[in-house]
Formats: structure tokens, C-alpha cells, sequence
């Protein structure tokens, strides 16, 4: 059965991917949740995930600061990163395209855009 490893940086309350997912239909090995993108680093320095949620307004660090740093390095290739955001301006899609973001949704997500980008994910056995 298919699982994922899932890890969200999103500091507003108003998207839970944890609920989402579950509402999606998409076998999830667990969730993991920071409010911003600094805290988001230290944990994805010690964790092995597949599929990074973020969004781009956060406060300490930015989602594009994360995605700067997470494209800086090889460590993170293999990340499935995904921006959902607000904010679906096409110079903030393309800045986030240039960081190696895999799909760019703007809020309100419904279950079955983020089944549809979990697809794009590998996933564990």
C-alpha cells in the first residue's frame, strides 16, 4: 500500500493537510506541521520526507527563503515541493518555478486538487 511522508509550513489555521489529505483519499504515513520557515528547516534537517506543503506569506522565514535554501543543496532533490498559497500571481508562480516547485495551488484547496498533486509524489512501499 502506498504511504507518504508529508511535511507542511503553512502559519495561517486556515489549511490543514493533514484533514485534506485524509479527506483525499491518499494513505499518509504522517504528517509533520511548522508555522514557519525556519522552524520548517531545522525539522526537515532531521526528518526524511517526501512532500513538502508550504506556503509563501510566513513570518521568520518567507515559503520562497525555504525554497531557496532547499534548492541550494542536493540533500533535497529528490523533495516534492508544493506552494499553496493566497497569493497566485504569475511573477509568485514563477519565482517559486525556479525553486524546483512541483505544483503552485492557490487557496481554497479542495480533496481532490491535493490527491492530484500527491500523485506527482513518490511514494514508500
Amino acid at each position: 500500500k502506498t504511504a507518504y511522508e508529508i511535511y507542511q509550513c503553512d502559519w495561517s489555521s486556515d489549511v490543514c493537510s493533514s484533514d485534506l489529505v485524509s479527506l483525499c483519499g491518499v494513505p499518509v504515513e504522517r504528517t509533520l506541521q511548522a508555522g514557519d520557515g525556519q522552524a520548517a528547516l531545522e525539522i526537515l534537517e532531521q526528518e526524511d520526507v517526501q512532500v513538502l506543503l508550504t506556503d509563501i506569506n510566513m513570518p521568520v522565514m518567507t515559503g520562497i527563503e525555504l525554497l531557496r535554501h532547499l534548492s541550494s543543496g542536493e540533500r533535497w532533490k529528490d523533495l516534492v515541493r508544493v506552494v499553496i498559497s493566497t497569493d497566485g500571481s504569475e511573477r509568485r508562480r514563477a519565482e517559486a518555478e525556479a525553486l524546483l516547485v512541483t505544483d503552485y495551488v492557490t487557496k481554497p484547496i479542495r480533496p481532490e486538487v491535493m490527491r492530484d498533486v500527491l500523485s506527482h509524489a513518490p511514494a514508500r512501499a
